[in-house]
């Protein structure tokens, strides 16, 4: 009886952090209503109290949501890569990416603005764990000698999180330029002969442009992996 309780508990708050995704994603977060959460969803004000003390505490269980779906996508993409570099490329694009079909996601970029502070639950800003990420990969990328082992692997992470948290942002402006299968590869482009050989810079560069084609195989170059000198 206690764990069919709690599974329909469980249930219950999921249905509402589903539904105020919704909501939020619509609406924002000045307008979104519990009442018309909990309305959506066939539960109480008290029932919606029982799991979240506040429409705050609503808002960064949703912020944890999407970021954790996030994080499921990251590690769709990336482990599907069999070298760092690539993996990096493939981090940048899910960043980048609109994710609009998924309004827990969106629910949860736009709520990190409206609130501010760039954090769901966790004492940490979803800045910091995605720069960790990076971070790994930049080094790993260092090792497997696809980068120059003298890169400043904190300073290139910062820089990559924040550049593809940029051109998401500027997805939303008018124009076939602002959006990320555009200016990932720009990005790359500009970014790879400061950190690696002309011969894996080209490839990765092709890499991070097939992305947009994604069946599209004719400008592919073998990946000869060489270690850059010292």
């Amino acid at each position: 009886m206690v764990i069919r309780t709690q599974k329909r508990g469980q249930l219950t708050r999921t249905a509402v952090v589903h539904r105020a995704a919704e909501e939020f994603d619509r609406h924002g977060y000045i307008h979104a209503t519990l009442q018309d959460i909990v309305d959506a969803v066939g539960v109480t004000k008290g029932g919606l109290y029982f799991h979240f003390t506040s429409k705050e505490h609503l808002a960064r269980a949703v912020i944890d949501a999407g970021f954790t779906r996030l994080d499921q996508i990251f590690a769709e993409r990336m482990n599907t890569q069999t070298s760092a570099a690539e993996a990096l490329i493939e981090f940048t694009y899910a960043l980048a990416a609109d994710h609009h079909s998924d309004p827990t996601i969106a629910a949860a970029f736009r709520l990190v603005l409206e609130i501010g502070d760039y954090r769901g639950t966790a004492p940490t800003t979803v800045f910091d764990r995605w720069t960790q990420t990076c971070r790994e990969l930049v080094r790993r990328a260092g090792a497997e000698g696809d980068f120059r082992e003298d890169i400043d692997s904190d300073e290139l992470a910062r820089f990559l999180v924040e550049a593809a948290y940029s051109v998401r942002l500027h997805a939303g402006s008018p124009g076939p330029e602002a959006s990320p299968a555009q200016q990932i590869p720009v990005m790359w482009r500009l970014l790879l002969p400061g950190l690696t050989d002309p011969a894996t810079g080209q490839y990765l560069c092709q890499f991070a442009a097939r992305r947009t084609r994604p069946t599209d195989t004719a400008a592919a170059v073998p990946h000869r992996r060489r270690r850059l000198p010292a």
